[in-house]
């Protein structure tokens, strides 16, 4: 039985880590941030890669804190007019936008 659960435990060790790994080949790493209503600041950390996000209220003023580009859209289903922002790039305040996709 202890032998059994040394298995186990190994198994599920191995399972975790590369899912892990596997999670983290597939995200933009880091923060994506915004502005929303009120002034209030939004964020997403490690955001997934070729995925788009409508906005569920109010987003302005992004804020590209990730390894790699995204691309704000206008309207939701990221349709409508687009703007790339690379890593560390920010749009400017008056910037709306309703959908996003990071790793285009």
């Amino acid at each position: 039985m202890r032998l059994f659960r040394i298995g186990v435990t190994t198994f599920g060790g191995l399972v975790l880590s590369v899912s892990l790994a596997t999670t983290s080949a597939v995200a933009a790493g880091g923060h994506f941030i915004w502005e929303g209503p009120k002034g209030k600041i939004y964020s997403v950390q490690n955001p997934p890669d070729h995925k788009c996000l409508d906005m569920g209220q109010e987003a302005r003023a992004p804020h590209n804190q990730t390894k790699k580009s995204l691309v704000v859209y206008s309207g939701k289903k990221c349709k409508g007019a687009a703007t790339r922002l690379g890593p560390g790039q920010h749009g400017a305040r008056g910037l709306t936008f309703s959908s996003v996709i990071f790793n285009p």
